[in-house]
C-alpha cells in the first residue's frame, strides 16, 4: 500500500475573547460614525433647506418690493430717456440736402428708413449716379487733352511722357509710349512706386497706360436697405402727421393707421376743449379761458408727438441691432461677397489706351487732328484668333500699386477686379499676388485691364477681446475696443467722435482721423473707409462666431450704459459669455474724474435682463458662474436705479444733468459696435 494521503484544509483558528470583544467594538464604532454621519448630512441637509427656503423668501420679499416700486422707476427712467427723441430733433434740424455725391450718400446712410420716401431714394441714387457718370466723363476729356499734346510733355531721358495729377480725393497717373522702344518695359512713375511691367507688344504699340486712382468707390452698386440704413433716428412726427403702415399698427386698432394717427390727437384735444368750455362758462373771460385750452391743447398733442417719436427712436434702435434672417447669396464662384469683404483705398482705374493723333506745329500755330470718336481703349489682349496662342502672344500685365498711408491693412489684401457685365467684383484673372506691409506695395498680374480694388475682410478685428466705456468728465467719454489686431480708442463729446490713439501690436499707430471731430455716422463711416472697422452689419452673424444676446435686451442695456455714461463706467466680463441670451453682465464703478486714482474701488458685475438689474455675488476671479444677488444688495427694474443706490449724490446729479445730444452719441457708438454680442 502506499502512504495515507494528507488531510486537505487546515483547522480553524480559534478566535480569542479579546479578540471577539476587539471585533465587536471596531462594529460598534462603525456604527457610531455612521450614524452620526447620517446625522451631519441631515442636519446639513436641513440646513441647506432652511437657507434655501430663507434666500426664497428674501428673493420673493425683494421681487414684492421691486414691483411696487417698477412704476416709480420706470416712469423715472422713461424721463431720462426724452433725451433720445430730443436728440433726434437737434439733429433733424441740423440735416440739410446737398446734390454732392458724399452728401447724398450720407444722406442715405444716416436718415432713417422713416424719413425717406421710396420716390427720394430713388431720385438720390439717381443723382449719385448721374454725378458719377459726369466725373468720369471729365476725366476722360481731361485724359484726351493731356494725350494730344504728349509729344511737347515728352521726357528728355526716353522720350516717352509721363505725368501725375493729384487733389484730395483723385490721382491721375499717365505714360504715352512715344519711342515705342521694345526694350522699354518698366514703366515707373517719379516719385512713386507706382508703376507697370508691360510686355513687348504693348512696348512697341501707339498706346498710354492710365491709371486713375478715385479715393472712393464710386464704381459698386449702392447696397440694399437692410445693409443700409444703420440710422437707429426715425423722423420726428409734427401733430396730426401719418405714420406708416409698421409704426401705426402698434398704436391703431381695426381703422387704417392715417386715421388712428389724425384720430387720437383730435381726441384729446376735443376733451381738453369740452372741459375747458365748461370750465369758461363757469369763470367767465372766454378770450383768456380760450388762450388757456389753445395751450393746454398744445401741449398735449406734444406729448403725444414726443411719445410716438420715442417709441419709434426705440423701434428703429432696435432693427439696427436685429440680424438679417438670411445670408446674401453669392452668384458666382469667383464673386466677392461684399458682406464679407470691405474695399479700402478706393478704386484703381487701369486702362490701356490708344494714343491720339499728336499736335504739330505749324507755321506759329500747334495743328492737332481730333478724333469724332474721342478718346479709345487699346483692346488687351484682342479677341482670341486661330494664328495667336493668346496666354504667351499676350501675357498678363504686372502691375505694382502703393497702397495711401491712411488705409490700414492687417493682413494681406485681396485683389478683385470688376465685372462691368455682371455687375461685381471678381477675384479670376489675377495671379502672382505680392504684398509688402513695411514698403506699404502690393504687386500682382493682370490679364484684362479695368477697374481694380483692394479688399480686406470686414470682420478681421471681430469678435473683439475686450471693451470699456469711460467717463472723462461731463458730457465726455472714451469707448475702448481691443481686438486680436489693435486696440482703438474713440473720445466723445456731445454730439460729436474722434479717434483718440490706435495701437497695433502694442504701438502707437498714426491715423489721419486722430484730431478730426465728427458726427458719429460720418465717423463711422470714415473708420471703416481706413480699414478700422470694429462695426457689425446685420449679416456679420453669418462670419463671426458671436454671444448673441436677445436684441431688446441688448438695446435697453445700451441705451442705460449711455444714460450713466458721464459719471459710470462700464467694461467686459468674461460671465458675459457663460450667461443665457435673455442676460448680459458687465462690470460696473463710479468714476467721477478722468484719472483712476488707487481708492477707486473695485468692478462691481451687474447682470442685466432688460426689465431687471442686480449685482452678481461673483468677481471676475470667481472659479465658476452664478446668478446669486451680492450680499446686502437689491434688484432694480433698472440699471439707472441699480447703480443709483451706491452711488454719490455727484455722480446722480452729472447723471441727471447730462447732455441729451452726448446720451444719443454713446448709444449710437455702442449699437453700432455692439459690444455686448461681439466680444
Amino acid at each position: 500500500m502506499g502512504p495515507k494521503a494528507k488531510k486537505s484544509g487546515s483547522k480553524k483558528k480559534k478566535i480569542t475573547k479579546a479578540e471577539q470583544l476587539k471585533q465587536l467594538q471596531e462594529e460598534e464604532e462603525k456604527r457610531l460614525r455612521e450614524a452620526e454621519e447620517a446625522r451631519l448630512k441631515f442636519e446639513k441637509e436641513l440646513e441647506r433647506l432652511e437657507k434655501q427656503r430663507i434666500e426664497k423668501e428674501k428673493w420673493q420679499q425683494l421681487e414684492k418690493k421691486d414691483l411696487e416700486r417698477r412704476p416709480e422707476e420706470l416712469e423715472e427712467l422713461y424721463s431720462l430717456e426724452e433725451c433720445f427723441p430730443e436728440a433726434e430733433k437737434l439733429k433733424q434740424d441740423s440735416r440739410s440736402l446737398s446734390q454732392l455725391i458724399e452728401k447724398l450718400k450720407l444722406m442715405l446712410l444716416e436718415t432713417a428708413p422713416h424719413d425717406l420716401r421710396e420716390k427720394n431714394i430713388t431720385q438720390y441714387e439717381g443723382s449719385i449716379s448721374e454725378l458719377q457718370e459726369l466725373l468720369h466723363l471729365k476725366f476722360n476729356i481731361a485724359t484726351e487733352i493731356l494725350l494730344r499734346q504728349a509729344s511737347t510733355l515728352a521726357d528728355l531721358d526716353n522720350g516717352n511722357m509721363e505725368k501725375i495729377i493729384q487733389d484730395e480725393n483723385v490721382t491721375l497717373y499717365v505714360w504715352a509710349n512715344l519711342k515705342k522702344n521694345p526694350r522699354y518695359k518698366s514703366v515707373r512713375f517719379s516719385n512713386t512706386k507706382t508703376g507697370f511691367e508691360i510686355p513687348r507688344i504693348l512696348a512697341t504699340s501707339d498706346i498710354a497706360l492710365r491709371l486713375l486712382h478715385t479715393h472712393y468707390d464710386h464704381v459698386t452698386p449702392l447696397p440694399s436697405a437692410p445693409a443700409q440704413s444703420p440710422s437707429p433716428t426715425p423722423r420726428p412726427l409734427s401733430a396730426g402727421s401719418q405714420l406708416c403702415k409698421g409704426e401705426a399698427e402698434s398704436t391703431a386698432d381695426a381703422d387704417g393707421p392715417e386715421d388712428q394717427a389724425d384720430s387720437k390727437p383730435r381726441e384729446r384735444g376735443s376733451v381738453f376743449i369740452q372741459e375747458e368750455e365748461r370750465k369758461v362758462d363757469e369763470q367767465g373771460d372766454p378770450e383768456v379761458q380760450m388762450a388757456s385750452v389753445e395751450k393746454e391743447a398744445k401741449a398735449a398733442e406734444g406729448d403725444l408727438e414726443m411719445k410716438l417719436l420715442s417709441e419709434m427712436v426705440a423701434a428703429a434702435q432696435l432693427d439696427l441691432i436685429k440680424n438679417a434672417p438670411e445670408k446674401p447669396e453669392v452668384s458666382e464662384s469667383k464673386e466677392v461677397d461684399l458682406c464679407q469683404f470691405t474695399i479700402l483705398g478706393g478704386v484703381y482705374h487701369l486702362d490701356i489706351l490708344e494714343l491720339p493723333p499728336q499736335c504739330k506745329p505749324v507755321k506759329g500755330w500747334m495743328m492737332v487732328e481730333i478724333l469724332k470718336e474721342g478718346l479709345q481703349k487699346f483692346a488687351y489682349p484682342p479677341e482670341i484668333t486661330e494664328d495667336f496662342e493668346t496666354e504667351n502672344a499676350f501675357p498678363p500685365v504686372e502691375v505694382t500699386l502703393q497702397i495711401q498711408e491712411k488705409v490700414t491693412f492687417f493682413e494681406e489684401p485681396v485683389v478683385a477686379r470688376w465685372d462691368a457685365e455682371g455687375k461685381y467684383w471678381r477675384t479670376d484673372g489675377i495671379s502672382d499676388v505680392y504684398y509688402s506691409s513695411e514698403d506699404r506695395l502690393v504687386s500682382f498680374k493682370l490679364e484684362t485691364f479695368g477697374p481694380v480694388t483692394l479688399m480686406q475682410d470686414t470682420h478681421i478685428n471681430m469678435p473683439y477681446q475686450s471693451w470699456e466705456l469711460r467717463p472723462l468728465g461731463m458730457n465726455k467719454a472714451l469707448l475702448t475696443v481691443t481686438t486680436v489686431f489693435t486696440e482703438i480708442q474713440i473720445q466723445i463729446k456731445e454730439n460729436l467722435c474722434v479717434l483718440a490713439s490706435i495701437k497695433v501690436k502694442d504701438k502707437e499707430h498714426g491715423s489721419v482721423l486722430e484730431g478730426k471731430w465728427m458726427a458719429p455716422v460720418p465717423f463711422i463711416i470714415a473708420l471703416k473707409e481706413t480699414g478700422l472697422n470694429i462695426f457689425p452689419t446685420v449679416y456679420s452673424h453669418f462670419y463671426v462666431a458671436i454671444n448673441n444676446k436677445v436684441p431688446l435686451v441688448e438695446m435697453k442695456a445700451y441705451q442705460q450704459m449711455a444714460l450713466l455714461s458721464s459719471a459710470f463706467a462700464f467694461g467686459w466680463s468674461k460671465w458675459n459669455t457663460l450667461c443665457n441670451s435673455t442676460n448680459v453682465v458687465f462690470k460696473v464703478r463710479e468714476t467721477l474724474t478722468e484719472e483712476h486714482p488707487i481708492d477707486i474701488p473695485n468692478w462691481a458685475l451687474f447682470m442685466f435682463s432688460g426689465d431687471r438689474a442686480w449685482r452678481l455675488k461673483i468677481n471676475e476671479e470667481s472659479e465658476s458662474f452664478s446668478e446669486a444677488l451680492g450680499e446686502e444688495t437689491e434688484f432694480h427694474s433698472t440699471l439707472y436705479h441699480m447703480v443709483k443706490d451706491a452711488a454719490s449724490k455727484e455722480a446722480v446729479e452729472k447723471v441727471r444733468s447730462s447732455s441729451c445730444q452726448f446720451v444719443d452719441s454713446v448709444c449710437y457708438m455702442l449699437l453700432s459696435t455692439r459690444v455686448l454680442s461681439y466680444s
